[in-house]
């Protein structure tokens, strides 16, 4: 068991460096055990192979210098909310007891997304519950239930009902490695062989780029991430942050 202060579920491979790769530097940077759960190998997708893909994780994850990262092979393309697949995603909450979760846009251009982040926050809901018994992979001992304090949705390919922008100005370096690390994905050479998508023309991290000074030029900063809070509103006992970081704009 290894208990962690944030996790965060994708789809596929490379989605959480996509989505939340600033929060994912940002809190590691600043002493917070964080860890990514890939639902799929991405087999299905146009380029690549699920071999290589496990090798971009890893060398994406050295970059972050994540606590912990893990496969669930769910297969790609066929993403179903079920039981086994539930149980599959309780059982990596119960290992490793986040505090806060990060999940998908709830709905989005691949409809992958959608359905991981239906399968997700479920699955996140069920962990808390007494009478769905789970045991460790490892040691096939009963997990004790443990339903994450917090879960937030973080921003795809399509905009997100957001209530909150991260500043991940100091970070930004750090997502643009770990993204990159997806070789076989992302900045396609002019004379590659594989088949061009809509994320393998180097104008794609562009957009990204755009989108996230956009997005900080909303919170006050040069770079941003938006997130919004799963199940809002959200009770807080104290304003103790909004007393600690002022608005910068």
């Amino acid at each position: 068991m290894i208990n962690l202060d944030i996790l965060v579920f994708a789809a596929h491979p490379d989605d959480a460096e996509l989505g939340c790769g600033g929060m994912i530097a940002s809190m590691i940077k600043q002493g917070y055990k964080v860890g990514i759960v890939d639902l799929t190998e991405g087999e299905m997708g146009s380029r690549g192979t699920i071999e290589s893909r496990y090798e971009e994780a890893k060398v994406s994850s050295e970059i972050f210098g994540l606590h912990y990262r893990n496969n669930l092979r769910i297969a790609d393309s066929v993403i179903e909310n079920n039981r086994t697949n539930q149980k599959k995603i309780i059982q990596e909450i119960r290992s490793t007891r986040p505090t806060i979760c990060f999940i998908g846009a709830p709905s989005d251009r691949h409809p992958d997304h959608g359905k991981a982040t239906k399968l997700c926050a479920d699955a996140l809901f069920y962990s808390g519950l007494i009478k769905i018994e789970t045991n460790d992979p490892i040691s096939q001992e009963k997990q004790e239930v443990w339903r994450p304090h917090h879960v937030f949705h973080y921003m795809q390919d399509r905009p997100i009902d957001y209530q909150i922008i991260l500043d991940i100005t100091d970070v930004w370096d750090i997502k643009v490695k770990a993204m990159a690390a997806f070789t076989t994905q992302f900045n396609a050479p002019s004379g590659d062989d594989q088949p061009k998508t809509y994320i393998s023309d180097p104008s794609f991290f562009q957009q990204l780029e755009a989108r996230a000074r956009y997005f900080g030029h909303l919170g006050g900063c040069t770079y941003g991430e938006p997130y919004a809070y799963h199940n809002v509103p959200a009770g807080v006992k104290n304003f103790d942050s909004f007393l600690q970081h002022k608005q910068k704009r």
